[in-house]
Protein backbone atom coordinates (compact mmCIF):
# COMPACT_ATOMS: atom_id res chain seq x y z
CA UNK A 1 0.00 0.00 0.00
CA UNK A 2 2.51 2.34 0.71
CA UNK A 3 4.75 1.32 -2.39
CA UNK A 4 1.35 2.22 -4.20
CA UNK A 5 0.77 5.80 -2.39
CA UNK A 6 4.47 6.75 -3.37
CA UNK A 7 4.49 6.02 -7.34
CA UNK A 8 1.15 7.67 -7.44
CA UNK A 9 2.88 11.14 -5.25
CA UNK A 10 5.49 10.42 -7.63
CA UNK A 11 3.37 10.41 -10.62
CA UNK A 12 1.03 13.05 -9.39
CA UNK A 13 4.50 15.35 -8.47
CA UNK A 14 6.29 14.27 -12.58
CA UNK A 15 3.06 15.02 -13.58
CA UNK A 16 2.09 18.64 -12.13
CA UNK A 17 6.08 19.46 -13.43
CA UNK A 18 5.22 18.35 -16.77
CA UNK A 19 1.76 20.11 -17.38
CA UNK A 20 3.61 23.18 -15.48
CA UNK A 21 6.63 23.04 -18.28
CA UNK A 22 3.76 22.88 -21.13
CA UNK A 23 2.39 25.65 -19.37
CA UNK A 24 5.29 27.66 -19.61
CA UNK A 25 5.78 26.82 -23.43
CA UNK A 26 2.67 27.61 -24.49
CA UNK A 27 1.79 31.26 -22.76
CA UNK A 28 2.87 33.76 -24.90
CA UNK A 29 4.73 36.05 -22.33
CA UNK A 30 7.17 32.65 -21.85
CA UNK A 31 7.98 32.50 -25.89
CA UNK A 32 8.36 36.35 -26.66
CA UNK A 33 10.79 37.32 -23.33
CA UNK A 34 12.68 34.16 -24.77
CA UNK A 35 13.18 35.36 -28.16
CA UNK A 36 15.65 36.66 -29.98
CA UNK A 37 16.82 37.37 -33.55
CA UNK A 38 20.10 36.66 -35.14
CA UNK A 39 22.22 39.21 -37.68
CA UNK A 40 21.11 36.25 -40.22
CA UNK A 41 17.66 35.86 -39.72
CA UNK A 42 17.11 39.73 -39.44
CA UNK A 43 18.61 39.64 -42.80
CA UNK A 44 16.20 36.59 -44.12
CA UNK A 45 13.58 39.21 -42.91
CA UNK A 46 15.10 42.20 -44.26
CA UNK A 47 14.86 40.16 -48.39
CA UNK A 48 11.62 39.05 -47.51
CA UNK A 49 10.63 42.86 -46.81
CA UNK A 50 12.07 43.63 -49.88
CA UNK A 51 10.95 41.44 -52.02
CA UNK A 52 7.15 42.53 -51.06
CA UNK A 53 8.39 46.45 -52.42
CA UNK A 54 9.65 44.94 -55.18
CA UNK A 55 7.04 43.21 -56.46
CA UNK A 56 5.28 46.71 -55.69
CA UNK A 57 7.79 48.36 -57.64
CA UNK A 58 6.41 49.04 -61.33
CA UNK A 59 8.50 48.81 -64.08
CA UNK A 60 8.91 51.72 -66.27
CA UNK A 61 6.47 51.07 -69.73
CA UNK A 62 9.51 52.37 -71.54
CA UNK A 63 12.11 49.61 -70.06
CA UNK A 64 11.94 46.82 -73.32
CA UNK A 65 13.12 44.38 -70.51
CA UNK A 66 11.58 42.63 -68.25
CA UNK A 67 11.43 43.60 -64.63
CA UNK A 68 14.48 41.62 -63.09
CA UNK A 69 14.40 39.64 -59.94
CA UNK A 70 15.08 41.20 -57.01
CA UNK A 71 18.45 38.90 -56.36
CA UNK A 72 19.83 41.41 -59.24
CA UNK A 73 18.88 44.78 -58.07
CA UNK A 74 20.04 44.16 -54.15
CA UNK A 75 23.19 42.51 -53.31
CA UNK A 76 23.63 40.50 -50.25
CA UNK A 77 26.05 43.10 -48.65
CA UNK A 78 22.72 45.83 -49.70
CA UNK A 79 20.83 43.83 -47.36
CA UNK A 80 22.98 43.56 -44.38
CA UNK A 81 23.66 47.31 -44.78
CA UNK A 82 19.92 47.55 -44.33
CA UNK A 83 19.77 45.66 -41.10
CA UNK A 84 22.93 47.47 -39.80
CA UNK A 85 22.13 50.58 -40.07
CA UNK A 86 18.71 50.07 -38.47
CA UNK A 87 20.47 47.85 -35.14
CA UNK A 88 23.24 50.91 -35.52
CA UNK A 89 20.10 53.50 -34.72
CA UNK A 90 18.40 51.07 -32.23
CA UNK A 91 21.83 51.44 -30.43
CA UNK A 92 22.48 55.23 -31.25
CA UNK A 93 18.51 55.59 -29.17
CA UNK A 94 20.06 53.52 -26.74
CA UNK A 95 23.12 55.47 -25.76
CA UNK A 96 21.52 58.46 -26.07
CA UNK A 97 18.72 57.34 -23.53
CA UNK A 98 20.44 55.08 -21.31
CA UNK A 99 17.62 52.68 -22.12
CA UNK A 100 17.10 50.45 -25.29
CA UNK A 101 13.77 50.96 -27.39
CA UNK A 102 10.50 49.48 -25.29
CA UNK A 103 8.16 46.91 -26.65
CA UNK A 104 5.62 49.84 -25.96
CA UNK A 105 7.14 51.80 -28.16
CA UNK A 106 7.23 49.08 -31.07
CA UNK A 107 3.22 48.36 -30.27
CA UNK A 108 2.77 51.55 -30.77
CA UNK A 109 4.62 52.03 -34.18
CA UNK A 110 3.19 48.79 -35.58
CA UNK A 111 -0.50 50.14 -34.17
CA UNK A 112 0.24 53.46 -35.77
CA UNK A 113 1.36 51.71 -39.32
CA UNK A 114 -1.41 49.97 -39.69
CA UNK A 115 -4.38 52.50 -38.87
CA UNK A 116 -2.18 54.92 -40.90
CA UNK A 117 -1.13 53.16 -43.68
CA UNK A 118 -1.59 54.36 -47.34
CA UNK A 119 -1.57 51.05 -48.94
CA UNK A 120 -3.34 48.37 -46.79
CA UNK A 121 -2.88 45.64 -49.26
CA UNK A 122 1.10 46.15 -49.42
CA UNK A 123 1.15 46.25 -45.48
CA UNK A 124 -1.06 42.90 -45.13
CA UNK A 125 1.47 41.37 -47.72
CA UNK A 126 4.42 42.45 -45.19
CA UNK A 127 2.93 41.28 -42.35
CA UNK A 128 2.51 37.95 -44.29
CA UNK A 129 5.76 38.05 -45.41
CA UNK A 130 7.15 37.70 -41.94
CA UNK A 131 4.97 35.31 -41.15
CA UNK A 132 2.26 37.24 -39.50
CA UNK A 133 4.30 37.19 -36.35
CA UNK A 134 3.67 40.11 -34.25
CA UNK A 135 7.63 39.76 -32.50
CA UNK A 136 9.38 39.61 -36.10
CA UNK A 137 6.91 42.51 -36.99
CA UNK A 138 8.17 44.53 -34.44
CA UNK A 139 11.81 43.72 -34.99
CA UNK A 140 11.98 43.77 -38.57
CA UNK A 141 9.46 45.95 -40.05
CA UNK A 142 8.87 48.73 -37.01
CA UNK A 143 12.21 49.06 -35.34
CA UNK A 144 13.78 50.21 -37.68
CA UNK A 145 11.20 52.77 -39.22
CA UNK A 146 10.84 53.86 -35.22
CA UNK A 147 14.55 54.13 -34.72
CA UNK A 148 14.93 56.45 -38.25
CA UNK A 149 12.00 58.36 -36.86
CA UNK A 150 12.97 58.87 -33.48
CA UNK A 151 16.77 60.04 -34.54
CA UNK A 152 15.34 62.28 -36.60
CA UNK A 153 13.52 63.98 -33.92
CA UNK A 154 16.24 63.77 -32.08
CA UNK A 155 18.22 65.67 -34.62
CA UNK A 156 15.87 68.46 -35.35
CA UNK A 157 15.35 68.92 -31.93
CA UNK A 158 19.28 69.61 -31.09
CA UNK A 159 20.52 70.43 -34.43
CA UNK A 160 23.55 68.26 -34.33
CA UNK A 161 24.96 66.08 -36.45
CA UNK A 162 23.39 62.26 -36.82
CA UNK A 163 26.75 60.73 -36.86
CA UNK A 164 27.64 62.50 -33.66
CA UNK A 165 25.73 60.43 -31.82
CA UNK A 166 26.27 57.22 -34.03
CA UNK A 167 29.54 57.35 -33.75
CA UNK A 168 29.49 55.51 -30.45
CA UNK A 169 27.49 52.55 -32.00
CA UNK A 170 29.97 52.81 -35.35
CA UNK A 171 31.84 49.68 -34.12
CA UNK A 172 28.78 47.69 -32.83
CA UNK A 173 27.96 46.64 -36.53
CA UNK A 174 27.32 42.95 -35.55
CA UNK A 175 27.04 43.35 -32.14
CA UNK A 176 23.18 42.15 -31.93
CA UNK A 177 20.27 44.24 -30.56
CA UNK A 178 18.73 42.43 -27.90
CA UNK A 179 15.31 42.01 -29.06
CA UNK A 180 12.48 44.06 -26.61
CA UNK A 181 11.02 41.54 -24.21
CA UNK A 182 7.07 41.68 -24.11
CA UNK A 183 3.89 40.63 -25.37
CA UNK A 184 3.23 42.40 -28.69
CA UNK A 185 -0.09 42.12 -30.82
CA UNK A 186 -0.72 41.73 -34.51
CA UNK A 187 -2.41 44.73 -35.19
CA UNK A 188 -5.48 45.31 -37.63
CA UNK A 189 -4.96 47.16 -40.63
CA UNK A 190 -6.97 49.76 -41.55
CA UNK A 191 -9.29 48.81 -44.61
CA UNK A 192 -8.93 52.05 -46.62
CA UNK A 193 -5.88 53.91 -47.48
CA UNK A 194 -5.15 56.89 -45.49
CA UNK A 195 -3.17 59.69 -46.82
Amino acid sequence: MKRRIAVLVCTAAVSSMVAGTLLALFRPEANVSQRNLTFAERVVYQRAIEGVYWRHRIWPEERPDPKPPLNSVMSQAQLEKKVTDYLRNSQALENYWHQPVTAAQLQTEMERMAQHTKQPQMLRELFEALGNDPFVIAECLARPVLAEDLLRKIHDDYQEPLDSRRGSAENQKRKPIAAVTGSYTLPIISTAPNG
